[in-house]
């Protein structure tokens, strides 16, 4: 992470801010600096403790557990899921077509949020206590050892039993079944327990394709070919705020590599002259590549500042080092422009 004050000029409009600049979904985690919380709730749903995800780039498979966790805790439950489980299974995937390419298709983990629902529909969930580490984990040492051991392997079986040995080494054996509430499931009755395959949908919006339809966003970490409902960024607004006024969660993936974002300070504030063309501006951004898929949040309220201005708050995966525990406050209009995509559930009407 490095500090600057810059200026970035788009559509004619100068927006100037400072802080801290982020160039990918990991971190390193500062000090604990807790202090006054200076926002105001308008809604806040109840989440499940803050994880850390570390130097790994899994911030799709934190931040779409953190949403369904919330999904289910606004119902009743107690749900805690383990992020480790799918990625293991993802780490899997991507070794078998490591080995089938000879090389030429690297291991690596960066993916977006409908990444995480195919691979626990495939695969299951389990809860957090019953798979992961006890110390933290370099999942980039872990792939690199992965794609080592690939290399010397000659059947699909070798390469199973030695990549489980390195798994099971590192992270933890992997669990048979999982329990709630006293009721053992496998991971996969349990996953489909608390989430079903068609409860989410993935939306954007981008004028390059039509409104109100359907098309396969094209960012590097939808290695997935994941297709979006695109809308019309205002429509894409009320209903990420009719999800939280609702108690649903919303999974927020978006750009953080600009100096509005400073997780230091537990803010990333922006705002644009009143009037200003914000559908154009998100185009001229996602065309100039300066919108670009760096991190994933789950969003879980709304809050004000003492001027009356709104903010989503999002519980964040990279610990709790920060003035809020954790989480981060994101102003309006900086949801607006710097969003990539958001994954809610279906429920939530078209307007």
């Amino acid at each position: 992470m490095k500090h600057k004050l810059y200026r970035v000029i788009i559509g004619g409009m100068i927006l100037i801010s400072g802080g801290t600049t982020l160039t990918a979904c990991h971190h390193a985690t500062p000090a604990d600096h807790q202090q006054e919380n200076p926002f105001t709730d308008e809604v806040r749903l109840k989440t499940t403790p803050v994880k850390d995800q570390g130097r790994s780039e899994t911030c799709w498979a934190y931040a779409m557990l953190a949403t369904i966790e919330t999904e289910r805790l606004m119902l009743g439950d107690s749900v805690n899921l383990s992020p480790h489980y799918p990625v293991r299974m993802l780490m899997r995937e991507k070794l078998t077509d490591y080995y089938l390419s000879r090389g030429r298709h690297r291991l690596q983990l960066r993916g977006m949020a409908p990444l995480l629902l195919r691979l626990s529909m495939q695969y299951g969930i389990v809860p957090y206590a019953s798979y992961g580490p006890m110390e933290e984990v370099s999942y980039q040492a872990l792939c690199t050892k992965a794609m080592q051991t690939a290399r010397t392997c000659q059947s699909f079986r070798q390469l199973d039993e030695r990549f489980n040995m390195l798994m099971d080494e590192t992270v933890g054996i992997l669990p048979r079944n999982a329990f709630m509430a006293g009721v053992r499931y496998t991971p996969l009755e349990f996953a489909h327990s608390v989430c079903l395959p068609d409860d989410y949908e993935a939306v954007t919006s981008y004028t390059h394709h039509p409104f109100y339809e359907h098309f396969v966003l094209e960012t590097p970490d939808n290695s997935e070919g994941s297709a979006f409902l695109n809308l019309p960024i205002d429509s894409l607004m009320r209903r990420v705020d009719d999800a939280l006024h609702g108690g649903h969660p919303v999974c927020w993936e978006g750009d953080i590599s600009n100096s509005a974002f400073s997780f230091e300070k537990g803010t990333a504030v922006l705002w644009l002259d009143k009037g200003a063309d914000i559908q154009a501006l998100r185009q001229q951004s996602f065309e100039g590549l300066r919108t670009t898929d760096d991190h994933a949040m789950a969003l879980i309220g709304i809050a004000t500042d003492k001027d009356g201005r709104r903010y989503y708050i999002a519980k964040n995966s990279w610990g709790t080092g920060n003035p809020f525990g954790g989480l981060m406050y994101l102003s309006a209009d900086y949801l607006r422009l710097h969003t990539l995509c958001v994954v809610m559930k279906k429920i939530i009407a078209v307007r």
